[in-house]
C-alpha cells in the first residue's frame, strides 16, 4: 500500500498455489512456506518496486517461490485482488478504506512496524462450474442460494463476499465466480476446519457448482500439511474429480435420512388447509406408513 507522499508498506503475503488452469481456487494468509526472514525480504522487495514507480494505491507484487524459500519476481497487479479479504482478516486493515484515503491524497496512517499478522485465514472461490464434468461452466438461475451465517462461530469467523442472491441468474457472459467464502481462526488447522464446516453449510441449487470439490480439498492430507505447489490439483486429481462412493453402512444411513425427510415432508403436506390427507388413506388400505 503506497500513498502520494512517498510512503509504502507491505501487509504480508498470500499463498495462492492451489490453482486450476492457472486460475486460483484456494487462497490463504499467511503462507505455510515462509518464515519471518523470507517474509521480510519479500516484503521489502515489493515496497522497493512500488517506490521505484511512485505507486500510490493498493497493489500486489507476485512472486514464484521454491520449496527452499527462494523467490522470483513474476508480476505486479496494480489493483485490489480477489483474495484481499484474507489479508484484511489477518492484519485488521480495511484495504478498501485505505485505497480511498490514499486516492483522496491522505498520508498513510499505518507504519510498517504497526503491521502485525494475527491468526490465519482461508478463502474458497465458489464457482458456477461442474467438477464432475471436468469443471464445465454451469449457467442458469439460482433456485436456492443460502450461504453459511457470517460472523463469529465456535472458534472461527465466517465472511462471505458475493454479488448474487437467491433468484439471480448465472450468465455465460461473466466470470463463473459467485462468491468468496472466507474463514478466519487463530491457527491454520482451525481455519481449515472452519472452512470445511462452512462449505458443508453452503446451499446452492439450480446450477452445478464446485462446493463438493472445495470440501474435498479441505479434507486432503497434503493440503492440510501445507505441502503446496501450483501443480497440486493436477498431481492429486490426475483423472479429474470423482464423487465419493459410499460404503454399505453409509448407504444405509443415507437411505434412512432420505426416508425420514420424505415422511416429514408428507406429514407437512397432509396438514395444509383444505387437503384431503390422501397419504393417510393409503396407509389405511395398505397398512404401510
Amino acid at each position: 500500500m503506497g500513498d502520494k507522499h512517498g510512503n509504502a508498506i507491505y501487509l504480508g503475503e498470500r499463498e495462492c498455489s492451489i490453482q486450476r488452469r492457472n486460475q486460483k481456487v484456494i487462497e490463504e494468509a499467511p503462507s505455510p512456506l515462509l518464515d519471518e526472514e523470507t517474509r521480510r525480504k519479500m516484503g521489502e522487495q515489493a515496497v522497493a518496486l512500488a517506490k521505484a514507480v511512485d505507486y500510490d494505491s493498493a497493489g500486489t507484487v507476485e512472486f514464484v517461490a521454491g520449496q527452499d524459500k527462494s523467490f522470483y519476481f513474476l508480476e505486479m497487479n496494480t489493483r485490489l485482488q480477489v483474495e484481499h479479504p484474507v489479508t484484511e482478516l489477518i492484519t485488521g486493515v480495511d484495504l478498501v478504506e485505505q485505497m480511498i484515503r490514499v486516492a483522496a491524497g491522505e498520508e498513510l496512517s499505518i507504519k510498517q512496524d504497526e503491521v502485525k499478522l494475527n491468526g490465519w485465514s482461508v478463502e474458497s472461490r465458489i464457482y458456477a462450474e461442474d467438477p464432475y464434468r471436468n469443471f464445465l461452466p454451469s449457467i442458469g438461475r439460482l433456485t436456492r442460494y443460502r450461504p453459511p451465517v457470517e460472523g463469529e462461530h465456535d472458534g472461527y469467523v465466517v465472511r462471505n463476499d458475493t454479488g448474487v442472491v437467491e433468484g439471480s441468474e448465472i450468465s455465460m457472459f461473466y466470470d463463473p465466480m459467485i462468491a468468496k467464502l472466507v474463514t478466519y481462526a487463530p491457527t491454520r488447522a482451525e481455519a481449515i476446519e472452519g472452512m470445511s464446516t462452512a462449505l458443508d453449510e453452503f446451499q446452492v441449487d439450480g446450477i452445478q457448482h464446485n462446493v463438493p470439490f472445495l470440501a474435498s480439498l479441505m479434507k486432503h492430507p497434503r493440503w492440510r500439511s501445507g505441502q503446496l505447489a501450483t501443480s497440486f490439483i493436477a498431481d492429486e486429481y490426475p483423472d479429474g474429480f470423482e464423487p465419493a462412493t459410499p460404503d454399505a453402512e453409509a448407504r444405509s444411513v443415507l437411505a434412512s435420512v432420505a426416508l425420514s425427510m420424505h415422511l416429514i415432508e408428507r406429514e407437512r403436506l397432509d396438514h395444509l388447509p383444505g387437503r384431503l390427507r390422501p397419504h393417510h388413506a393409503v396407509c389405511a388400505v395398505s397398512g404401510v406408513c
